[in-house]
């Protein structure tokens, strides 16, 4: 008996990604090859292409998936109730994100942000992201330990912009004696997310 053809379809997208994710898991996202990627996997690269359009739209469901697993841990361990709460809640994604600069760049050009060629999975990420900050602040706010205006969406949103920056800063640094991303994050949220003195 065959398999259907969607059954099948899906078996070897799922292939891939797994091919894939092995691969990134041992040369990290930069050394990935869409050669390497079809010789293990077994299969042609025109199959590749006919799943991703094309190395970077099969990199940005990797890291969709990975932002999207992050993203349900930080909704896991709940709503900070200060500025270095909030800090440490968005270190993971930062430490994830500065391990490889593709994975910024793909963050960068799908998530819709800079107009680019947007990804579906990615975008929603970004979202669920900004809408995640958004709750958090709102309880700060309702605790009285950040200002009480602009509303939690927009402050969420320069949150959203100030990881960004200290990304894009941190990339085009030298990191050594450099203070992680976070520490680096965490003087802007204060200036964003406290009252004036």
């Amino acid at each position: 008996m065959t398999r259907a053809p969607q059954k099948r379809r899906l078996e070897t997208r799922a292939k891939l990604l797994n091919v894939a994710a092995a691969i990134v898991q041992e040369q990290g996202y930069s050394g990935l090859r869409v050669e390497d990627v079809v010789a293990r996997a077994g299969v042609a690269k025109g199959t590749l292409f006919s799943h991703f359009k094309d190395k970077d739209g099969l990199l940005a469901v990797l890291i969709g998936e990975e932002v999207t697993r992050l993203l349900d841990g930080m909704e896991a361990a709940g709503a900070p109730s200060d500025i270095p709460g909030l800090t440490a809640r968005l270190a993971p994604h930062l430490d994830y994100v500065v391990q490889d600069r593709v994975i910024f760049d793909l963050l960068l050009r799908y998530s819709g942000t800079t107009a680019a060629e947007p990804d579906e999975v990615v975008t929603a990420s970004f979202t669920r992201q900004v809408a995640l900050l958004a709750r958090w602040l709102q309880y700060m706010q309702a605790a009285g330990s950040i200002r009480q205006s602009p509303p939690p969406q927009l402050l969420a949103e320069g949150i959203q912009a100030f990881l960004n920056h200290v990304l894009g800063v941190w990339f085009c640094m030298e990191h050594e004696n450099e203070a992680p991303p976070a520490r680096t994050l965490e003087p802007y949220l204060k200036a964003w997310l406290l009252p004036p003195a």
